[in-house]
C-alpha cells in the first residue's frame, strides 16, 4: 500500500512517521502543494537501491543521457521560443479552466 502524507502532516507527526518507516518497513511519500517532494524509506531499502552503484556513476549516466538527447535533436528544427511559451500558456489555461 502506498501511504502519502502532506508535508505539514509529516512535520507534525515526524516521530510516528519515523517509527512506521524504521520499525514497520513502510515507505511514505510526502507531498507539498499537491506535488511529490520526498520519499521516506527504510535505510535497508536505500542501501539496496545503492548496492552495486559506484559513487560517481550518476555522472556517466548523465553524460550518456546528454549524448542521447543530442543525437535525437541533431538536425531537428526547434520551434521559436514564443511558440513554445504560447503553447505552454494555452495548456496551463486549459488545465485551469477544467478545474472550475
Amino acid at each position: 500500500m502506498r501511504r502519502t502524507v502532506s508535508a505539514t502532516e509529516a512535520r507534525v507527526h515526524f516521530g510516528d512517521l519515523l517509527r512506521r518507516v524504521g520499525e514497520g518497513g513502510e515507505t511514505i511519500f510526502v507531498k507539498k502543494g499537491g506535488l511529490l517532494q520526498a520519499v521516506v524509506l527504510p535505510a535497508s531499502e536505500y542501501d539496496r537501491l545503492l548496492a552495486g552503484q559506484e559513487p560517481e556513476a550518476w555522472r556517466e549516466r548523465a553524460r550518456l543521457a546528454r549524448e542521447r538527447i543530442r543525437a535525437e535533436v541533431t538536425g531537428a528544427t526547434l520551434p521559436p521560443a514564443e511558440e513554445v511559451v504560447q503553447a505552454g500558456r494555452e495548456e496551463r489555461d486549459e488545465h485551469l479552466s477544467s478545474l472550475r
